[in-house]
């Protein structure tokens, strides 16, 4: 199939993003943004009201000052202006899951096989623009059949033309090198004094002195502009496995309402998931405002999952931080993560009273998925190590059973292991070594009983330098409390740590 790309040119990316931010700045009151350029303080961006009062990217600050004594200056800022682009990125994956930016002001959209959904090129690209107008966002569009040739289509040109495969080279030809090729200034500006100021200009020259002379990039961007080098769009998100979308005829606001669309949504994406084979490993719910920001809330699983009931379970948590404000108009699934699952290998519920291995497997699964949207979940598993620290580490939930080292299940390891010995002032020895009092939760607590001590050496081959052996002591205090305590060896520092709880 020959692919189509759409075009989006935001040409006041900068300031529009300015003007949401601050609603309430007058629409008619001039708006740039300026940076410092050395000693210079230069405009960088600039709305269509200081366009208009003559006001250019690049004058100087007091000059535009002088210009339009109302102008409402911000400094520029790069970093906010490429994730607003981002956002709008993302936003547009309601036409087609690969949307790329295109920096420093575009995006990039690829709707092989996706115009149709609209009723047509033409009407998505209308919808794409009414959209941003209403959210406040000034835009320009471009359908081609290649990326670079759309994106120099949509800056050069305000008509938002469409063009068919295979004329690139036609279509691109009058453009201006400067929105077509976007090259650097100073590259741009002695192509100019050579006369070459439009594509075609170049295309009438032979390669090898344009190599030459001006570098590979400009025959780069030459190729691509011109449909004879392939442009590969990088989306903001891989394309999902699955998705199920619901466009809403009123926009919704109530938990009710959005748990209604929910279960529809889910109704639809689980048919897809038995028709295909597969189960859910990572699912999001993307929700479109109607001011055209998009909210996400993501839940993963432990096995492949394709239950509405379950999905719909873990979803509940994170519906309380959606903000449907002004109301949703659009919400999707999207199955970011699936693994093939044979036909009735998870059932809905267990037959009779009987004890079934894998219905119990199931049933602990969907619990540490409902676990894990509330509370970090880690499975402890052994490892092969006599030093209590190393002794144990965290392992995936839904894993294979780990194997016990050899000698590991016979070590007297406490029932309660603390990450890292916690240091007390014991008081004097009271038999073989161990202390007679020991402080805890605030008080002195005698000790009753203790056994020990039980020397354990550092692993030497991957201990830390200073590390010193440790005397341990099973000890029981008078209010039949039982501690895992510990000395180092170490003369000049004789201080007393507790390791763990015993049962």
């Amino acid at each position: 199939m020959t692919g189509r790309f759409l075009a989006l040119h935001l040409p006041s990316l900068a300031t529009n993003r300015l003007r949401r931010a601050e609603p309430r700045l007058p629409p008619t009151r001039p708006l740039a943004t300026w940076a410092a350029f050395g000693n210079r303080r230069l405009l960088v961006a600039v709305d269509a009201a200081a366009e208009a009062a003559g006001l250019r990217p690049g004058q100087a600050l007091a000059d535009a000052q002088a210009i339009a004594p109302d102008l409402a200056l911000q400094a520029a800022h790069p970093g906010a202006d490429a994730q607003a682009l981002q956002a709008l990125a993302f936003w547009a994956r309601r036409y087609t899951p690969l949307a790329a930016v295109d920096p420093p002001d575009g995006l990039l959209l690829d709707i092989t096989g996706c115009a149709h959904l609209q009723g047509g090129e033409a009407a998505l690209l209308r919808d794409a623009l009414a959209r941003l107008g209403r959210a406040g966002v000034a835009a320009r569009g471009a359908v081609a059949g290649a990326p670079a040739t759309a994106a120099a289509l949509a800056r050069a040109r305000s008509d938002n033309p469409i063009v068919v495969n295979g004329i690139e080279a036609v279509v691109a030809g009058p453009l201006p090198l400067g929105p077509a090729l976007r090259l650097p200034l100073a590259l741009l500006d002695e192509l100019q004094r050579l006369g070459l100021r439009r594509v075609h200009d170049l295309l009438d020259l032979p390669r090898a002195p344009l190599a030459r002379r001006f570098g590979q990039d400009l025959l780069d961007r030459l190729d691509a502009v011109t449909g004879r080098r392939r442009v590969v769009l990088q989306p903001v998100t891989p394309p999902p496995d699955l998705t199920v979308v619901q466009d809403l005829l009123e926009p919704i606001i109530t938990r009710a309402g959005i748990e209604a669309v929910l279960d529809r949504l889910l109704d639809g994406f689980c048919r897809g998931l038995r028709q295909a084979q597969l189960g859910a490993r990572r699912v999001a719910l993307l929700a479109w405002r109607v001011d055209g920001v998009v909210q996400e809330v993501a839940i993963g699983t432990g096995t492949p999952v394709r239950e509405p009931r379950h999905l719909h379970r873990l979803f509940a948590e994170g519906l309380e931080r959606l903000e449907p404000d002004l109301g949703f108009e659009r919400m999707a699934l999207e199955a970011r993560a699936t693994d093939s699952m044979a036909a009735g290998t998870q059932a809905g519920l267990g037959l009779g009273g009987r004890y079934d291995e894998a219905v119990a497997a199931r049933d602990l699964a969907q619990l540490l998925d409902r676990l894990g949207q509330r509370l970090r979940v880690q499975r402890v598993s052994p490892v092969a190590s006599h030093w209590p620290e190393r002794a144990v580490a965290a392992r995936s939930l839904h894993g294979p059973e780990p194997a016990i080292p050899p000698g590991w299940d016979v070590q007297p390891w406490p029932v309660l292991l603390f990450r890292r010995p916690q240091p007390v002032q014991a008081a004097a020895p009271w038999q073989a070594g161990a202390p007679a009092m020991l402080p805890w939760r605030g008080r002195n607590h005698a000790i009753q009983r203790a056994e020990g001590p039980q020397r354990l050496e550092p692993e030497w081959w991957r201990a830390r330098p200073g590390l010193q052996r440790r005397d341990y002591y099973r000890v029981e205090l008078a209010s039949g409390v039982r501690l895992w305590i510990c000395r180092g060896e170490s003369p000049e520092a004789p201080a007393w740590l507790l390791h763990g709880y015993l049962p």
